[in-house]
């Protein structure tokens, strides 16, 4: 994406910036996170496509010239830690080289995993009591 782009509002503006090869990991992406969490919105946030769910976000993507970026939160690394040998990630980040396959299981996985944690956070808070450490 150019560092110059416009404010993003929708999905399809971020995708519609990608070459077809990225759009498309973009969609694989897309739709594995909403198999996995079915009931989340999506939005832009932090000018990169979002899924929210119990009014928290649930997890980000972006593209990259040589990788597909996916933001689970630390807890979605921490849970997933021995799976993701074989990729680049940090405290938060997951970097799922271009030239490879995604792991859409995996992905799936994590989703499932922080959507269990988003609904968890919210039934807490509705109750006024902390949520539950992973």
């Amino acid at each position: 994406m150019k560092e110059n782009t416009p404010p993003l509002s929708t999905i399809e503006d971020y995708m519609a910036l990608w070459p077809p090869n990225i759009q498309e990991k973009l969609q694989q992406i897309r739709g594995a996170i909403r198999e996995a969490a079915p009931e989340a919105t999506e939005k832009i946030s932090y000018q990169m496509p979002t899924f929210a769910l119990a009014g928290t976000n649930l997890v980000h993507y972006a593209a990259y010239k040589k990788h597909i970026g996916f933001y689970p939160a630390p807890s979605g690394i921490e849970k997933f830690q021995d799976q993701l040998t074989g990729y680049k990630h940090a405290k938060g980040s997951i970097q799922f080289p271009i030239e490879q396959p995604l792991p859409l299981d995996l992905i799936r996985q994590i989703v499932r995993f922080r959507a269990e944690e988003n609904m968890e956070k919210a039934q807490a808070k509705r109750k006024g009591q902390p949520p539950k450490k992973s």
